[in-house]
């Protein structure tokens, strides 16, 4: 930077310009929505599935932007699909086959040159040699095994098929062996049987329970080479040996018969020297005592267009045998299945890192669901919604009956709660407790007279006053909700339980002065908690028993005599059912006038203890219409036919109507 004048630095100034990031998704955005996946959850729950069910519905589908465990699975079985519908496993059999093609033919044509040669007769003798060979490739490759070539060509060619066999039958057992073993020499060959001959020492000695730390050691001062993966003891060698020991056997178990048997005869001449089959046969066996529960017995359909040597075939079936075990973790079927289980390396490695990314996300949410004690667990072991999560929930139906009240009347969420009651005009100093809303006014009034005293603190705590209120009139909520058959079949149970979550979280945190009971009602009634409405399930059985909820009602009403009264009934049918004198359900339909007149004698009762009644109507039934209109008319109440969209808002602001009045 030059200098300016007077010696003074000019330094040219940076400009900086920020705005939205759109390289993509959010870098720095949550995972996963806690309330989203709640609403999901609580919403299966009430549609009669329960919290583990609702649960794994939820991860089985996904969040937005993160896919879930379905389309996870649909992956691993389209890559299990691609692998046997592409490739076929005789590619060691087909390259083997033309390289005796080859050396067959440059062989015939080096004799076909000496017939008139002194060596003619010699020449012969080979052909007839040639001519007899047996039809399969294994049993002419065994044949040719002594066999002395004329053509270098054909013997080059012949001790191809010698180095194949044996670097494609290590490479089954042995990563990276197929690449090393590239021109092998006789004593390349000799270090490997070596090899081969103290790892089956060392498996055999820990298979009758001897201590191989050392054994393990040595083995690996010597041998370490051949292992990439660096096994850190004997368990975890016989760990990575067996996996592919097992796959290669399941290669050969998806091999024709015929395919089988001519490879075991060719797996002889493997560099030539038949020692290293028996020991890579002793080495299976090793294995398959230390590790049964390996799959040994599986097979493979293969039937494409793609020929694969023995140590990609080999892959191709521990690669199935990996997709297997990671679609039997997706599916989380088995008891106890936790998303803790799924191993993310393998996800990651099989199906790639974005994959890897949705599974991870999947496990968090669960992770952060149970710690956020939004599950509980019954002493049967079944897990039940927490009170914090049908707060959540309430929270979620609560805000969607205000969103829709608001677009209808043009009111939106206050935050004025009734439990403090109505301001009186006076203020007085916050103490520790209070929750009425802070006087701005008088605060900062408070503010301005200390400061001006010298105190130079912005804002104390002593500055504040809060407003004065008087307790509003209490209110005994009965809020009877319809739970017969139809209410499932017509689509209503839904709208009905968020109705009831609506209502019930408006009271518990703005009028937590007023006492709500929740009474469903079917051929019987019984008054429940909210989680036992929330997960109450659909059952088939026939009665809509409005007397007997009116019974509970009142008994609930009658314990709170200094609360105004207010009774609330859902029901999309007619009273088909009452109480008997001596508990029993009876139904009839149509209506019997016995129930007809049970039911309207208790709402009768009810109206004597000043009940503000509404009913809220669903479906279009002129019979309901006609029976309550009468009845409203009868106890002074109000008739309310809302759509099951609307219903929560309706229930919602007749019960502020009803307590403002």
């Amino acid at each position: 930077m030059a200098d300016g004048p007077g010696g003074r630095r000019h330094r040219r100034r940076r400009r900086y310009a920020y705005g939205p990031y759109a390289g993509g998704p959010d870098p720095l955005a949550p995972p996963f929505d806690i309330r989203s996946a709640m609403d999901q959850i609580g919403r299966d729950v009430m549609e009669g599935s329960s919290p583990r069910q609702a649960l794994q519905e939820l991860l089985r589908r996904g969040m937005e932007g993160r896919r879930g465990l379905d389309d996870l699975s649909r992956q691993v079985w389209q890559r299990r699909r691609d692998l046997q519908r592409d490739n076929r496993l005789d590619g060691t059999l087909q390259q083997v086959r033309e390289l005796l093609e080859r050396a067959m033919n440059a062989e015939r044509d080096t004799l076909s040159r000496d017939e008139d040669t002194p060596t003619s007769e010699d020449a012969r003798f080979r052909e007839m040699q040639l001519d007899a060979l047996p039809t399969d490739t294994g049993g002419a490759v065994r044949e040719l095994s002594g066999y002395d070539w004329r053509s270098s060509e054909a013997r080059e060619a012949y001790e191809e098929i010698r180095d194949l066999l044996g670097r494609e039958m290590l490479d089954q057992r042995f990563e990276g062996m197929k690449e090393a073993m590239q021109n092998a020499t006789p004593e390349d060959v000799e270090r490997i049987r070596e090899m081969l001959d103290d790892l089956n020492s060392l498996l055999q000695n820990h298979a009758e329970g001897r201590d191989t730390t050392q054994q393990f050691a040595e083995f690996m001062q010597r041998h370490g080479e051949f292992f990439p993966e660096n096994p850190q003891n004997t368990d975890e060698l016989a760990d990575l040996l067996a996996a592919r020991a097992a796959a290669a056997q399941r290669m050969l178990n998806s091999m024709s018969a015929e395919q089988r048997a001519e490879l075991m005869e060719l797996s002889q001449q493997a560099f030539g020297d038949p020692r290293l089959a028996q020991a890579l046969a002793q080495l299976d066996a090793n294995l398959q005592g230390l590790r049964p529960g390996e799959d040994w017995q599986g097979s493979g359909r293969f039937r494409g267009d793609n020929p694969l040597g023995m140590g990609e075939a080999t892959r191709a079936l521990e690669e199935l045998g990996r997709l297997d075990s990671l679609a039997e973790q997706l599916a989380q079927s088995y008891p106890g299945a936790r998303m803790e289980d799924i191993d993310l390396d393998a996800v990651g490695e099989l199906l790639g890192d974005e994959a890897r990314v949705d599974a991870r996300t999947l496990a968090e949410l669960e992770r952060e669901l149970q710690r956020q004690g939004l599950f509980e667990r019954a002493p049967d072991g079944s897990l039940h919604l927490s009170p914090k999560a049908l707060r959540r929930l309430g929270e979620s139906a609560l805000r969607d009956v205000v969103d829709k009240m608001g677009a209808r009347r043009g009111e939106r969420e206050t935050r004025r709660s009734g439990a403090a009651g109505e301001a009186t005009g006076a203020t007085r100093a916050w103490a520790f407790g209070d929750t009425e809303a802070w006087s701005v006014p008088r605060t900062l009034l408070n503010a301005q007279l200390r400061q001006a005293g010298g105190d130079t603190r912005t804002l104390d705590v002593s500055d504040v006053e809060v407003v004065e209120t008087e307790q509003r009139t209490r209110a005994a909520v009965a809020l009877l909700v319809d739970t017969s058959w139809s209410m499932v079949a017509e689509g209503r149970w839904v709208p009905m339980k968020r109705t009831a979550l609506a209502l019930h979280q408006l009271i518990s945190t703005r009028f937590r002065g007023d006492d709500l009971a929740l009474v469903t009602f079917g051929r019987q009634a019984q008054t429940v908690e909210l989680g036992e409405l929330v997960g109450l399930d659909g059952v088939y059985a026939q009665g809509t028993n409005l007397h007997h909820a009116l019974l509970l009602a009142g008994r609930h009403l009658r314990r709170h005599p200094d609360a105004m009264p207010v009774v609330l009934v859902v029901t999309d049918g007619e009273p088909t059912a009452h109480l008997e004198p001596d508990g029993e359900a009876y139904f009839d339909y149509p209506p019997s006038p016995y129930t007809l007149r049970a039911t309207v004698s208790e709402i009768d009762r009810l109206t004597g203890l000043g009940a503000a009644f509404t009913f809220f109507v669903l479906g279009d039934d002129p019979r309901l219409a006609a029976f309550m209109d009468d009845v409203a008319r009868r106890c002074g109440g109000r008739v309310v036919a809302p759509t099951l969209d609307g219903l929560g808002a309706e229930v919602v602001s007749d019960y502020l109507r009803t307590r403002r009045r």
